[in-house]
Formats: C-alpha cells, structure tokens, sequence
C-alpha cells in the first residue's frame, strides 16, 4: 500500500468580519444552482406554475381595493387603486420574502451544512435572488399596469428616479436579510421565537404603510412609520413612480441607518454562528 502524504495546514480563528467573499465569488455557480433549485421545487406539480407569482399580489390587491379603498374609504393620493395596493403588496411581499428565507437559514439547512463544505454565505445571497427573480417578474407585470393608466390619462407623475428602481429592491433585500439572519441566530436556541416571529411578520405589514398612503396616519402616530425602516423605501418608490407621498430626508437616513446596522449585525451574527450553529439545532 503506498505511503499517502497529508498536508496540516493551520490557521488563524476567522475575524468576526471575515466574510470569505473571494470563496462566496468562486462558488457563485452554486448560487445560481441554489435560486434555480429553490425555483423549481416551489412551483413543482403545481398546475399554474409560475403564474402564481403574479396571482397572488393580483388577488391581494383586489381584495385591498375593495376593503380599504371601498368599505374604508382610505385614500390613496389619487394614485389609482390598482397601482397603489399592487406596489405596496409587491414591495412588502420581496420583504417579507427575504425576512422569512433569512430567519429560517440555520434551521431549513442544518442537513446540507452538517454534510458538506461550502461558504454558507452563499444560501442567504441564494434566497435573496430568489425573491429578486420573483419581484422582477412581478414588477414587470406592474409596468404593464403603469402603461396602461399613463395612456388612459391617469395623474401620474412619474419622475425619472424610476429608473433607480433597483435601489429599492437591494434596501429592502439588505434589511430583510440582515434582520432575518439575527432572527435565525436566535431561533436556533429559542424555537419558540419562530412562531412569535411568523405572527409579528404579519402585524408589521399593517405598521407599514402598504395598504394605506402616510399622508392618512394621524400625526400622533406617525412615529410608527419613522421608526419602522420598511416605510421609507416603500414610500419612496411610490412617489418616484406616482409622484404622490410624502417621506422625509430625516426618515430616509434613519431607514438607511438601521438597515446597515441590521446587515452589519446580521452578518457578523452569521460568521460567529455559521461555524458551530450545528452543535446546537
């Protein structure tokens, strides 16, 4: 039997802030087998396939005009009914998406983990252009919706920030990540924050204003929607496609704020957990 040589190679304990972004950059082709698996295994022997995508913010916005732009009579700063309900579900939805992936990552993939190496950065980038690949689809489907109304005469006054659109969607990606990731820290220890967190998720779409413009919140709880660093962005995308809204400099900068700190925590959280989490699940 020959002789079999092995290399010891040791290293220093990884920095909290040592990433492995060249390793995440190597293994980007398993990124892209991550988004299409996750793809193919939601809309699998479904009959509508990836139509649901666009079903279900359809049916939610049918529902939201009727309940809060009819029985309600909540205004919408004359941005018809159609666009302003299917923006904001649209916009919570990418959220919401990238919160839930987030939250569950230590959880849904203790399995894959404990069996084999790969930067395990690459899951939650993975789940993030998942819900990128779903909110494009579905924006698109809004474009339709915009064209429409322009030709019809509508009052919208869109302004050429639309094409920063992307912005958006990379805010919301960054804190809905970074906040879910914390969440998933702690869910491995405490499981019974998982369902306290799926029941907080849905109270929070209506502290965000979704369904509703800020211009209708009383100004005593307008501190609601300043410190909740999911209306900023909502709100800001719909002003630079309806010109209607109204959001603060002061607003912005503290929802940036938060979301960096979210993503910074959540991120060093990770590199500290992802290491020894399996221990623990």
């Amino acid at each position: 039997m020959a002789d079999e040589n092995w290399t010891l190679t040791i290293k220093p304990k990884r920095k909290l802030l040592d990433l492995q972004l060249r390793d995440v950059i190597r293994y980007r082709d398993l990124v892209y087998l991550f988004v299409k698996r996750d793809f193919v295994l939601q809309y699998k022997q479904t009959i509508l396939g990836p139509l649901w995508l666009v079903i279900q913010p359809l049916f939610s916005t049918i529902m939201y005009s009727f309940v809060f732009g009819n029985l309600a009579n909540i205004g919408t700063n004359g941005v018809p009914f159609l666009l302003f309900y299917y923006s904001g579900t649209m916009l919570w939805t990418f959220f919401a998406g990238c919160f839930s992936d987030a939250s569950n990552l230590f959880i849904n993939n203790a399995n894959l983990f404990g069996k084999v190496y790969f930067p395990r950065l690459t899951v939650p980038i993975s789940n993030v252009f998942s819900n990128v690949t779903k909110i494009f689809i579905q924006f698109l489907l809004l474009m339709v919706f915009y064209v429409y109304y322009i030709i019809s005469g509508a009052p919208i006054r869109g302004s050429l920030w639309i094409f920063a659109f992307p912005l958006i969607f990379a805010w919301l990606a960054a804190l809905g990540m970074g906040v879910g990731i914390i969440i998933s820290s702690l869910t491995t220890k405490y499981r019974d924050l998982k369902q306290l967190v799926t029941f907080a998720l849905g109270l929070a779409m209506y502290a965000t204003p979704v369904v509703y413009p800020m211009s209708s919140i009383p100004s005593r709880f307008s501190w609601v929607n300043f410190v909740n660093p999911v209306s900023a962005p909502i709100e800001l995308f719909r002003i630079w496609f309806y010109g209607a809204g109204s959001v603060s400099s002061a607003m912005i900068l503290t929802s940036l704020g938060i979301t960096v700190a979210m993503l910074f925590l959540g991120l060093v959280l990770f590199n500290q957990n992802e290491q020894n989490f399996i221990d623990v699940v």
